[in-house]
């Protein structure tokens, strides 16, 4: 394979020249630039785009790390992602991280490895002390509270969230309020439940550890959520579900089977997705296409910002 040197010579050029013309710089004469052009074409000449990349210090290609591509919450984001890349001429590289630390940390290798010129964590596994110690390497944007962090995040008060929507929904006359999570231990659960608790403790109220739902991600887990439910001697009136997909399967169930909602259980889900629009669900609105794009403007910029996105609640006929 023909390399810079040869295109020089069976050009007649230097190879300053040849670099020149391979990056577009202005001052080359139109007879040499023409010479460049023809060697390549003879020698069927193929730029190293690693090498290009490395000499101008950037790939324009930008990591996203989601723990799961098919979830709709992070299609949301990425989507958003996309719209502004686009915009910018940059690419993104997607990498699944199934909630794997080892793939987070592949992700994380590639900043270092300049392979990317930015990563955004749309769910983090890795514990902060790793993801700091790649900061050093380049922009990395996390969508929770990185404040304290050498990263960017854009982040929303999740404690104060739930205990908005715990709130309204005592105003609506329910005391034995439930809860389903995705995932039991992380970032944004933890806050929930320190929410959940507090809100009880506060008020020298017991709860019941039998109304907490976790591995909550589809469509499909309103059923066996709801068979649990129905099991119990003394179920809950009300559920707070952080996801809409999971609370519109838990509304589905309810329908088919005869539960009337709100009359026998009241639902208010988050994100405010289509198929919470589409099925007329309360739900705390989270606009995760511009935090996809706001999480996108963050890496690029390359600086250091914090951003907290307010949720506003969405009234509709489930509670």
């Amino acid at each position: 394979m023909a390399n810079i040197k040869d295109i020089a010579k069976l050009a007649g050029v230097s190879v300053t020249t040849v670099s020149r013309v391979l990056n577009g710089h202005p001052y080359v004469s139109q007879a040499k630039r023409e010479a460049v052009l023809q060697a390549m074409e003879t020698a069927d000449y193929e730029r190293n785009i690693n090498a290009v990349h490395l000499s101008r210090g950037r790939t324009n290609l930008i990591g996203v790390v989601v723990p799961y591509i098919t979830r709709p919450y992070f299609g949301m984001v990425v989507e958003g992602i996309a719209d502004e890349a686009i915009k910018d001429n940059y690419k993104l590289v997607l990498i699944q991280s199934n909630y794997e630390a080892e793939r987070e940390l592949d992700a994380l290798m590639m900043l270092k490895l300049k392979q990317i010129d930015a990563l955004i964590i749309c769910s983090r596994t890795c514990s902060w002390e790793i993801v700091d110690e790649y900061t050093q390497y380049g922009p990395i944007i996390v969508l929770e509270d990185g404040r304290g962090h050498h990263v960017s995040s854009i982040f929303m008060d999740h404690y104060q969230s739930f205990t908005r929507a715990l709130t309204y929904l005592r105003s609506k006359g329910h005391y034995k309020i439930g809860y389903c999570l995705a995932r039991q231990s992380s970032p944004n659960s933890n806050l929930r439940e320190a929410a959940y608790r507090d809100f009880y403790m506060n008020r020298n109220e017991a709860y019941n550890h039998d109304y907490m739902f976790y591995d909550c991600v589809q469509l499909e887990d309103g059923e066996w959520i709801m068979q649990r439910i129905l099991k119990m001697d003394d179920p809950p009136t009300a559920l707070l579900v952080t996801s809409d997909q999971v609370a519109a399967g838990i509304l589905s169930f309810c329908r088919e089977n005869g539960i009337e909602v709100p009359g026998q259980l009241a639902i208010v889900g988050f994100d405010n997705q289509p198929i919470a629009r589409m099925m007329h669900i309360t739900t705390f609105e989270i606009p995760l296409v511009e935090i996809g794009r706001r999480a996108f403007l963050q890496a690029v910029d390359g600086g250091r910002a914090h951003e907290e996105i307010h949720l506003n609640m969405i009234e509709r006929q489930t509670v």
